[in-house]
């Protein structure tokens, strides 16, 4: 297991996220974003998991102020997160090509059991 915590900012999402794989002793590595330059295959990876909308963080007023908030193009909006960083939801947890969006402990606790 090879769990990847992609984070902006140590909010509410991002420390449960932590504090779940600390707690039962799976070794993860944190990603700062404002450290580590998302490349263009990670965020399309994420896309194709999640959806490119969903990688939006709307609840952001930077986000909500920039016309990508309002438009639906998938190309459109991995342009900008690849400018905009920030503009990401986080936390994104990554076990191989498996992934998460938020606080999704039922999923984490499935990875866990299955190796």
């Amino acid at each position: 297991m090879n769990i990847q915590i992609y984070a902006l900012k140590k909010n509410f999402d991002t420390q449960k996220a932590e504090r779940f794989f600390k707690e039962r002793r799976v070794p993860y590595q944190l990603l700062d974003l404002k450290k580590h330059k998302l490349g263009q295959r990670e965020l399309a990876l994420f896309a194709r998991r999640l959806g490119a909308e969903n990688l939006l963080d709307k609840k952001n007023p930077e986000v909500l102020s920039h016309p990508v908030a309002y438009n639906d193009d998938p190309a459109y909006i991995l342009e900008t997160l690849m400018e905009y960083p920030r503009f990401l939801k986080t936390p994104i947890v990554r076990n191989g090509d498996r992934i998460t969006l938020g606080a999704d402990e039922k999923t984490w606790e499935e990875w866990i059991k299955n190796g």
